[in-house]
């Protein structure tokens, strides 16, 4: 189990400020009279304590206090041009900011979690005992300020007043981590303590970009200490390594979820999207899928957006599951978003009267960010995240250099999108009745499958496999990526699979208002299903029609067929979706690639899981069941059809 404040407060043990009237005095030498102004209404002493012994250790040479004000922003942008963290571009409100050419995604094997003697650390993680992580703060942080602003804001991780929105404190020497905070975070100095009052807890964040130097790259470390609810990150500027109340923070919360209120509540790395349906209905989904894996151009092929990337959740008194985004912005990857799969998002890209940051993406010679897979002639040359680029160059081993990075990104409001929904700040949330999960699956599963039940459904999102993209440094091959959440699961993996089964089967959730959990999958490509082509069989724009089809079948408006993995969509059904959302012919030939079971893939995939399940502690024993109970069924099909089965087949089996 997991115990707070337990152990050595590092930020404060290294500071050595102890007190209110110790921590003023810190911030009367660091402020002006204005900021010294602001600070002091901050009521609570131990957030203010904390900042100064953050102060204490990384030593600026003064303080600057967010409070969310226009000339606040504009300070902070105008800090983030002077430092050279971002450069103006020719449309108004865009930026470019570039990382360094080897910090393109989270750096997973320089990031930890602090443990308590005793702990139990995620397997899928990286563990670094409490005096260990102790040193290295206090070595590599000390002084690491100087010469710099310490600029600090104070942000409510969801809408204010929300049951499981989370009071975030975020410092950092970075303007563009700052900047990048006021898009995709709702900055509330005003109700801060307000806040932390109701909730009773706040997340605390502290970064530094150092000198922002390759050579510094090896000195980069993002820390997590779960006890006290705190990161640390240093030496690095990629904001899933820094702008700490994204990734960082979300861990912290699924501990809340797990540890302290098991079955009623959820942190999920999930989308928030909202699906027309008959007579008008709006039935949201909340959605599953590792960073890169196309969350964002699912949740924009909803007609109502709340989010792209997290979720919180929890049963309501009137027996419903509500969610919230803890974002009210985008941080998206931009490769292959391009007009045809993404037009809502295209329009904002592409037009005036939105601020956006672009990250890595190439700046050609008239000041415009092009990317990889935008549909668009391709520049002859340009700057992108490692300097010069000519259409055609190869690096050092005859290898295309492409124009930006996989990894490249925007971010900008949600609010600026115009299928974004009024609901995003509502603190009640939305109802949701549909959860899904999906990876790059090339070979394996149809794009899109639905659980008989709950428990099934919590075993489709442990068995997700994904190829790896990007977001990561290092990363290759396919792996395993329980529930897309494991990078950000902090406890033993059991603990969270215990708490997914007690949320989904809670006897709270009222009969009428119980989600079905799903399957996506639109990475399957031709190849894997007998062709030649390595291309995907189909389109991005085509998951449109597969969380349609999710949306009649929550509301029993649609038939479909049962098989041991869940109820796969029928021909005819599909036919006529593809004609009516998207006004495209579906022939019958490219249903039964996609919708044909492959059994030895899939048989191969459920004994993987079951293997590497079995080496973790207290799995609940109800997956395993499942995993032979859908074995079981998919051999005895096996032994009557052949190795696949088509769907008409299926149709006919017992």
């Amino acid at each position: 189990m997991l115990k707070l404040k337990t152990g050595i407060d590092i930020v404060s043990d290294i500071g050595g400020v102890s007190n209110y009237e110790s921590a003023i005095e810190v911030f009367r030498n660091k402020t002006d009279d204005m900021h010294f102004a602001r600070i002091q209404r901050i009521d609570h002493s131990e957030i203010v304590v904390r900042m100064a012994n953050a102060i204490v250790l990384c030593e600026p040479d003064s303080v600057f206090i967010n409070t969310g004000s226009e000339a606040d922003k504009q300070f902070i942008r105008d800090l983030a041009i002077s430092k050279g963290e971002e450069k103006k571009l020719p449309m108004d409100g865009h930026t470019i900011h570039y990382d360094l050419k080897e910090e393109q995604g989270r750096i997973i094997d320089r990031t930890f979690y602090i443990a308590n003697p005793g702990e139990e650390i995620s397997s899928l993680a990286n563990r670094k005992e409490r005096d260990d992580a102790y040193n290295e703060i206090k070595e590599i942080m000390g002084g690491i300020m100087k010469g710099k602003i310490m600029l600090a804001g104070f942000y409510i991780r969801g809408p204010a007043g929300s049951p499981v929105s989370n009071p975030a404190l975020e410092i950092t020497s970075s303007a563009y981590v700052m900047h990048s905070a006021e898009i995709l975070y709702r900055n509330r100095f005003d109700q801060f303590n307000e806040e932390v009052n109701r909730v009773g807890h706040y997340y605390a964040n502290f970064h530094s970009e150092g000198l922002n130097r390759s050579e510094d790259l090896p000195n980069a470390r993002v820390f997590m200490d779960r006890s006290y609810r705190t990161t640390y990150s240093m030496n690095c500027t990629y904001a899933g390594n820094t702008l700490l109340m994204k990734k960082g923070n979300h861990r912290f919360s699924v501990d809340k979820s797990v540890y302290e209120n098991r079955g009623n509540e959820l942190s999920e790395h999930m989308f928030i999207t909202g699906m027309q349906g008959a007579g008008g209905r709006v039935t949201w989904f909340t959605g599953a899928a590792p960073s890169g894996c196309g969350k964002t151009t699912t949740a924009m092929a909803g007609d109502n957006f709340v989010g792209d990337d997290l979720a919180q959740m929890w049963i309501a008194e009137d027996g419903s599951i509500r969610s919230i985004n803890p974002e009210c912005g985008i941080f998206g990857i931009v490769e292959d978003v391009n007009w045809e799969g993404d037009p809502k998002l295209m329009e904002r890209l592409r037009n005036p009267g939105t601020e956006v940051i672009w990250s890595n993406v190439l700046i050609d010679e008239n000041g415009v960010p092009q990317w990889t897979g935008n549909g668009e002639p391709v520049p002859s040359r340009g700057k992108n995240f490692q300097g010069q680029w000519e259409n055609g160059m190869t690096d050092e081993n005859g290898k295309a250099v492409p124009m930006s990075h996989p990894n490249s990104r925007c971010t900008l409001s949600a609010s600026a999108l115009s299928n974004c929904s009024d609901e995003l700040e509502k603190p009640e949330g939305v109802e949701t009745r549909v959860v899904t999960y999906s990876g790059r699956d090339s070979d394996t599963m149809p794009p899109v499958w639905a659980a008989v039940d709950p428990d099934y459904g919590v075993a489709i999102g442990a068995s997700i496999v994904s190829a790896a993209t990007a977001t990561e440094v290092g990363a290759t091959g396919v792996k395993r990526a329980p529930w897309a959440n494991a990078p950000f699961i902090p406890g033993a993996l059991g603990d969270y699979m215990d708490a997914q089964f007690k949320f989904y089967g809670n006897p709270k959730i009222a009969k009428d208002k119980r989600p079905i959990l799903a399957g996506l999958n639109y990475f399957l490509t031709d190849a894997a299903r007998g062709g030649t082509s390595n291309k995907l069989l189909g389109e991005k724009r085509d998951v449109k029609v597969w969380l349609s089809w999710l949306e009649r079948q929550v509301h029993k408006d649609i038939g479909a067929i049962e098989t041991p993995i869940g109820y796969i969509p029928k021909y005819e059904d599909l036919k006529l979706l593809f004609k009516a959302l998207i006004n495209k012919e579906y022939p019958e030939d490219l249903y039964n690639k996609q919708f044909s079971l492959y059994l030895d893939n899939i048989i191969g995939r459920i004994r993987l899981q079951r293997e590497a399940f079995k080496k973790e502690k207290n799995i609940p024993g109800r997956f395993f069941e499942i995993l032979d109970q859908q074995e079981l069924g998919l051999s005895a099909l096996r032994e009557r059809f052949g190795a696949v089965i088509t769907p008409a087949q299926l149709e006919t089996a017992d």
